[in-house]
């Protein structure tokens, strides 16, 4: 009875202390869960308040943060307690405690203050771990094998010979890594600090380590001699070259005793031997495990000279080639204790590359989705047709199948464009499994070729690989149109995502272009929680700047390739400007201005007396260079002029260089860079307006204009300009990749509502509607049926699907959905529309629906935010309650055809 008693008390004190009616989750570190390895000497720290249902204006007013380098020392915590902070921050919330050191664990916890003045329970602990910090720290060598140089290695041919041989020798197969290693001790803890260039797999004890593929990320890994001498020429002197590194917990997979490390080295990017692109070097691995016992001594165990090295059955991995598999040369058992490895070779050292070493703070790919077949053909020639359903990037996986030896099996992957060449040979030895690991291909349906038997559904799968991304978005219409472009955009972007980046296509080229990735993130960071993924990326393509000239080439990890133009290099000052925006982070800015600034003064270089920008860089043969020079691209009729849309983006950096100055507290410079971006503006309008027919132009000439703001005099004359020639195309859009973001909501934001959802609406070219009755599952590179067809480019118009139609819009005076703008604008044709997202508080949402003249419409708003609503008419209740008897609304004014209200957080119906 006593005990019951005392338990009831605890009980009551408990929930006494814990009476906050918002409870944190979700914790993050530098934008991830419990990341695994981080060199940021004071992390970022983040988490997102959920409130009990039914509360409105909630909010935090304090928090409270602790770490200690155990889970179970939380409560007395050695590290750091910040004591009660008053506060309503909870994202990019610095660690301020004692210094961290190298391979530190570090475990969290925070808890919060309501608007009341209560405070909340702890959260669940989180976690991070601190990598290497110091060059010293490292110990492991970099490694190769004896039968390659340091060189990069020659790139196969694809033709064949008179005798049905290769023309081209091919590469060197991938090489495998050994060493055995005995654990004397009974192990607490051990840490595997590793990377290999260009792609690794490790393996402890015969399993590999880790669910990643493709790793590590892509970067500029050093300098490559001979770079200005490509394509594209480009000067080797980027801001920062990189290489990241993985850590791995592998207690679990130690034993006592005997212990074999093992590692796959693949080409990736670091010999991507494209005929092109000029690679770096030939695969090493780097390796370093620390083994700390329970007596709290450590063995550390390197990559070195000792380690034994073999050919592996990977005959030849090329990212831009394929793959090839010969099952009979697997040696079983090659990375446990008892295999007999005397007939290997010892490594040899390697150069380390230019790169700093830096943690791997980023998600990794991983095999995303994994599709079954939807068919299985057997064609008139007795090979196999198998169709996944969508269009994917990634590989087909052979599942428990048997072949007699040496049996050869190809993988044709049928896309409108090659992505390599996959082969398996069969080592006759009972069923065996198969897929590709160092390069990805991109295919709705295959060919299989020589198939031994009948293929059954059971012995194939499709497994998507991509950059690991959270979907955080629900968007839904009554329009099925709608529905489907968005979905076919969102596959065609998640099969760009590769090593960190988004990519132009996955196939052809797989090039990072800065140009297709800035007019694309505003719709990702509508559709995904792209933070971590940004964060990675803005970094390379800050990297990737020129330290003397300010210039930003057109992809970032730089591979010479296909050009680019002025807006491609406007990356560096829109992507950022976009991340502050829908995230909040001042510290991007921070980081990003100064290269901001020097894009700008590169930009300088190419603008005229009369303020017109138009770069005309030369190539290595003194003639202007087209590929250095674009202006819009892939319009559907001519493009515009290329200094019209220099001189637009020249504005747009310029205006975006001014904000960023302002949030950061420069104000002269803000006031230099607004009135810059002044001038050009009215040098645009000087240099590109037609007097006589009022119009700047067709191909988004008018668009860009509008975006930039003409003059008051001016601005009907080129509405109706606009409107004649939308009504000479049909109500189609002529623009290409860089008007087309901008076409649907310019339309909407100057009274043409109507016209952008019919340009939507289309299902004739061009239009979004067109690929789908083509039979698409991805978006296109060009509105008609050449290119690639699987190109997300073209996703930058979608953000009126979500802004304008569905009508919620982040605030970038009150960045980070700190204050939304929920402003819905149906359109007669349809019935409802919903948009949600996780914004960097929580969920953020807006539904609206009508009948019979009848509007309904629920919102959502995160703790800590609020809300401005703009309904279409005064005549609406909220919550059921008139505007005027409910307190938890404010009206902000009322006119004949327009309410605006202010709310906190909750969720709230508005019904007339």
């Amino acid at each position: 009875m006593k005990k019951l008693l005392l338990c009831l008390c605890f009980l009551a004190i408990g929930s006494l202390l814990s009476n906050a009616k918002i409870n944190p989750t979700q914790l993050t570190c530098e934008y991830l869960k419990n990341p695994s390895v981080v060199d940021v000497l004071q992390p970022r720290l983040g988490w997102i308040n959920v409130a009990e249902e039914g509360e409105k204006g909630q909010l935090q007013t304090a928090f409270q943060i602790r770490v200690a380098t155990t889970k179970t020392q939380l409560s007395t915590p050695d590290l750091w307690d910040s004591k009660k902070v008053e506060s309503n921050a909870s994202t990019r919330v610095e660690y301020d405690g004692d210094k961290l050191v190298s391979r530190q664990d570090c475990w969290w916890q925070v808890r919060v203050w309501d608007k009341n003045g209560e405070v909340s329970e702890w959260s669940e602990p989180a976690f991070w771990h601190m990598g290497l910090l110091n060059e010293s720290d490292w110990q492991a060598k970099w490694i190769g094998v004896p039968w390659q140089g340091e060189e990069t290695l020659p790139k196969p041919a694809r033709n064949l010979g008179s005798d049905g041989n290769r023309l081209q020798e091919l590469p060197p197969p991938a090489p495998l890594f050994r060493k055995e290693f005995n654990a004397t001790k009974q192990v607490e803890k051990a840490v595997a600090y590793v990377t290999g260039l260009g792609y690794f797999e490790m393996y402890l004890n015969g399993k590999k380590v880790g669910d990643d593929v493709l790793v590590p990320n892509q970067t500029n890994y050093g300098k490559r001699p001979g770079l200005p001498e490509q394509f594209i020429p480009v000067d080797d002197n980027f801001r920062e070259y990189k290489v990241m590194y993985l850590a791995y917990d592998i207690s679990d997979q130690m034993v006592d005793g005997a212990n074999t490390f093992g590692a796959i080295l693949g080409n990736g990017f670091y010999n991507p031997a494209k005929h092109w692109d000029l690679g770096y070097g030939s695969p090493r691995l780097l390796m370093q495990v620390h083994v700390t016992y329970a007596d709290g001594t450590e063995d550390v165990i390197v990559s070195d000279e000792s380690w034994k090295v073999s050919k592996s059955p990977i005959l030849m991995d090329m990212v831009f080639y394929g793959e090839h598999y010969d099952a009979r040369l697997e040696q079983d058992g090659w990375c446990t204790a008892d295999f007999d490895d005397s007939a290997w070779e010892n490594a040899v050292l390697r150069k380390a590359p230019e790169g700093k070493l830096m943690a791997h703070t980023a998600h990794p790919d991983k095999v995303y989705e994994t599709l079954e077949p939807v068919r299985i053909e057997k064609m008139y020639n007795g090979n196999y047709k198998v169709d996944f359903g969508v269009e994917i990037s990634g590989w087909v996986r052979l599942k428990n199948v048997e072949g007699p030896e040496g049996h050869k099996v190809e993988i044709n992957y049928m896309s409108n464009t090659f992505s390599g060449d996959n082969s398996y040979i069969f080592k006759g030895e009972g069923k065996e499994n198969y897929a590709a690991r160092f390069n990805w291909f991109v295919f709705r349906e295959v060919e299989i070729v020589n198939w031994p038997g009948v293929l059954e559904p059971e012995n194939i799968c499709a497994e998507a690989i991509n950059t690991y991304i959270e979907e955080s978005a629900k968007f839904e219409t009554s329009n099925p149109l709608f529905n489907e472009v968005n979905k076919i955009w969102k596959r065609s972007q998640t099969d760009n995502m590769h090593g960190g980046i988004a990519s132009d296509c996955p196939h052809r080229e797989r090039s990072p272009y800065t140009g297709d990735g800035q007019v694309a993130c505003v719709t990702v960071i509508h559709n995904f929680d792209a933070q971590n993924f940004y964060h990675k990326w803005i970094q390379d393509i800050i990297g990737a700047q020129n330290v003397e000239t300010g210039y930003v080439p057109n992809g970032a990890p730089w591979q010479p390739g296909c050009g680019g133009g002025v807006a491609w290099g406007a990356a560096v000052n829109i992507m950022p400007w976009e991340f502050y925006v829908h995230y909040g982070a001042v510290d991007m800015l921070e980081e990003a201005y100064e290269p901001m600034k020097e894009y700008v003064r590169y930009m300088q270089t190419w603008v005229d007396d009369e303020g017109i920008m138009y770069s005309q860089r030369v190539g290595l043969n003194g003639n202007v260079l087209r590929w250095f020079n674009l202006g819009d691209w892939v319009t559907p009729g001519d493009l515009p002029a290329d200094e019209l849309v220099h001189t637009f983006y020249f504005w747009r950096c310029a205006d975006i260089t001014a904000k960023a100055a302002e949030v950061l507290g420069k104000s002269k410079e803000a006031k230099k860079y607004a009135e810059l971006a002044e001038a050009t503006k009215e040098a645009f309008h000087k240099r590109f307006f037609d007097a006589e027919k009022g119009t700047y132009g067709n191909s988004g000439a008018n668009i860009f204009a509008l975006k930039m703001g003409v003059p008051e005099a001016e601005y009907q004359r080129v509405i109706k300009a606009l409107k004649e020639n939308i009504k000479k195309n049909k109500g189609h859009l002529d623009t290409g990749i860089f008007g087309t973001q901008f076409f649907f909501e310019v339309l909407t934001e100057n009274g043409m509502h109507d016209l952008a959802y019919e340009a939507m609406n289309k299902k004739e070219e061009p239009g979004y509607g067109r690929w789908l009755t083509l039979g698409a599952t991805t978006s296109w590179e060009h509105w008609d049926t050449g290119g690639s067809h699987n190109h997300p480019m073209f996703g930058g118009g979608l953000v009126w699907l979500y802004r304008q139609l569905a009508g919620m819009q982040a605030d970038e005076k009150i960045p980070g959905y700190r204050h939304i703008i929920f402003h819905p604008q149906p359109v007669d044709e349809m019935e409802f529309a919903k948009y949600y997202n996780k914004t960097p508080y929580g969920k953020a949402g807006i539904k609206w629906q009508q009948d019979e003249g009848k509007l309904n419409v629920d919102i959502t708003v995160p703790v800590g935010c609020t809300a401005t609503v703009i309904l279409p008419t005064t005549d609406f209740v909220a919550d059921g309650k008139t505007l005027s008897t409910n307190a938890d609304v404010k009206i902000v004014s009322q006119a004949q055809n327009e309410l605006v209200l202010e709310v906190g957080s909750g969720t709230y119906n508005f019904s007339n």
